[in-house]
């Protein structure tokens, strides 16, 4: 599928601005432009942005209902109350089970964690798990990153002497459930300044409140920060305001004093020597922790990240890795199928969204599933399977796309749904899933714009190589951490030509390892195009390559240089 490269520009104003600020921080005005890109205005704006403080997070007790849930907590502990820490099982809801169990374990004894089997009890808060905690004398349960329309199970929990504290993230519907305190930045009650932590995130805001109500220092919750970076570049939330600084803070815990599940995790993953970036929890990291709920029980993954112990996390860790292996056979071929399916039916020409369906196909892969269909064909995408007698499925969206109020249309078809704008999971009757379909086609015909069906690459700044210097990297290395809301730059350079040693690699020479000049300086830069070999005769001719590109640091034995990493070409001057 051929990529539309969008050029983004400055104001009038808006260039003042960035002349301004150039000189101001004596850096170059692609970065000041960059930061301008970014809402980043002035002096101070920039300053807090390069320079991450913990001291700018948010007050806890500006999020509604805070109050109420510090006070229960604090009175289970006084009581002796037994408490169970609940969550789901992916990244998100382990890293939060793991945070707050194992925070509250510096001060408390009497207190659990469980986590949901995927396929026994489904998605969030499960009427076992209220059987479960009332048959065990759990008085308290704190649910983590789900319950936010458990207003039936919550009934049923109080009625069984059970109380709740929701921490979640999701969309709430109007009425809440009658938990002893709903946390949610999303409700729209809650005056809470930023509306994107993850699950993790909204946990770890209760054991600050929880920890300032009780003079507890801050420092007994740093080191559990690392947690909290894995939920939030897993989770695919906003990289901004305060989940910037988390993640920024989170990342340098992981890479000065991980723990010691985490550690167990980085070393089959290859990344015990290596500095870690948001990519490499989003890439080999999140897929292994997330790989233990897909393939056997979640509660694994929780075990491994509240583990002290070297050996059991040497051990647990190998096992959540062949979890890992096992679950990327079984999600190629399923792609693989459901591609086969698409292809089959003459339909999905003239559509523009993808719902397939495959009773026996394993859920615990379907979401990653919807995610490559949506990157296949460029379409909102849904697939589902069956399970406790249900059609139950994830949904992924494209760029700009709000696949979350897609499925809220057809709500009267569904059993049950929740997520957010690009991701959400929901379940249904069998029979109705062909009424799904075409209701759910005919909300994304109707509202989805022509540029959210193709394509596009947002181009930062067209760069000459004169431009890219050592100074330049290492400013722009502050960028990060990069992912949502602060993506990696993107650059383009027009006219570039191969030095003469550019050359394919890769065990079928499927990649191009780039060795480009222009006429800018002479400066020869080094690049990599993943599966890009076709371009390799015309590079060969001289002839001149359009390039975007976002800039990367290459190590290799133990030699650091600047590379390039290929995004997209262009040889017909039409970028």
């Amino acid at each position: 599928m051929i990529n539309t490269w969008i050029y983004r520009t400055l104001t009038e104003q808006q260039k003042e601005t960035q002349n301004k600020l150039a000189e101001e921080l004596s850096i170059s005005p692609i970065l000041s432009q960059l930061l301008i890109q970014r809402d980043i205005l002035t002096f101070e704006d920039a300053r807090r942005f390069f320079r991450p403080d913990l001291n700018d997070l948010h007050d806890p007790f500006l999020m509604a209902d805070m109050q109420n849930a510090v006070n229960r907590l604090t009175k289970a502990m006084q009581l002796n109350e037994k408490i169970l820490v609940y969550g789901d099982y992916d990244v998100d809801g382990t890293t939060s089970v793991s945070l707050v169990y194992k925070f509250l374990k510096q001060f408390y004894t009497n207190v659990d964690f469980y986590i949901p089997d995927r396929y026994n009890e489904g998605y969030g808060i499960s009427i076992q798990g209220i059987d479960f905690a009332a048959a065990n004398d759990f008085k308290l349960v704190i649910a983590l990153d789900c319950g936010i329309k458990a207003v039936e199970k919550v009934k049923y929990a109080l009625t069984k002497g059970v109380d709740f504290v929701i921490c979640d993230h999701h969309t709430p519907d109007a009425v809440l459930p009658p938990a002893v305190a709903v946390l949610d930045p999303k409700r729209d009650d809650c005056t809470y300044p930023y509306k994107h932590l993850s699950g993790c995130g909204v946990g770890f805001k209760l054991m600050q409140a929880f920890a300032i109500t009780n003079d507890i220092e801050f420092t007994k919750l740093t080191p559990l920060l690392d947690l909290l970076a894995l939920s939030i570049a897993s989770d695919i939330v906003p990289i901004t305001g305060e989940n910037r600084i988390l993640a920024f803070y989170g990342l340098k815990q992981i890479n000065s004093n991980p723990s010691v599940g985490l550690k167990g995790i980085l070393d089959v993953c290859g990344l015990g020597d290596k500095e870690i970036t948001i990519s490499d929890i989003v890439f080999k990291i999140g897929p292994r922790i997330n790989a233990s709920g897909r393939m056997k029980l979640a509660s694994e993954a929780v075990e491994l990240l509240v583990s002290s112990d070297h050996d059991f996390a040497k051990m647990k860790s190998g096992m959540i890795n062949e979890y890992n292996n096992d679950r990327k056979d079984l999600d190629k071929n399923i792609t693989d199928e459901a591609i086969a399916l698409i292809a089959a039916d003459g339909r999905y020409k003239g559509r523009r969204s993808i719902v397939v369906h495959k009773p026996d196909w394993h859920k615990g892969v379907i979401g990653i599933v919807a995610s490559r269909l949506s990157e296949e064909y460029y379409k909102p995408s849904i697939v589902l399977a069956n399970s406790n007698g249900f059609a139950s499925g994830s949904a992924r969206s494209v760029p700009g796309f709000d696949i979350y109020k897609a499925i809220d249309s057809c709500r009267d078809l569904l059993e049950n749904f929740g997520g957010h704008m690009y991701a959400a999971g929901l379940t249904m009757k069998e029979e109705n899933v062909l009424e799904f379909t075409d209701r759910f086609e005919k909300f994304v015909f109707e509202n989805i714009l022509e540029e959210q069906t193709y394509p596009q690459i947002d181009i930062d700044s067209v760069l000459e190589f004169k431009d890219i210097t050592p100074k330049f990297f290492r400013v722009l290395k502050q960028f990060g951490p990069f992912g949502p809301g602060n993506m990696k730059p993107m650059f383009a350079s027009k006219k570039v030509f191969d030095f003469g040693t550019s050359r394919l690699v890769g065990k079928e020479q499927e990649h191009l390892k780039l060795e480009l000049i222009d006429s800018s300086s002479e400066n020869v830069m080094n690049g990599i195009a993943f599966r890009m070999f076709e371009y390799n005769d015309h590079l060969k001719a001289l002839n001149p390559l359009d390039i975007c590109y976002t800039i990367e640091e290459n190590s290799f034995n133990g030699n650091t240089s600047i590379q390039l990493m290929i995004r997209d070409i262009k040889i017909d001057g039409n970028s």
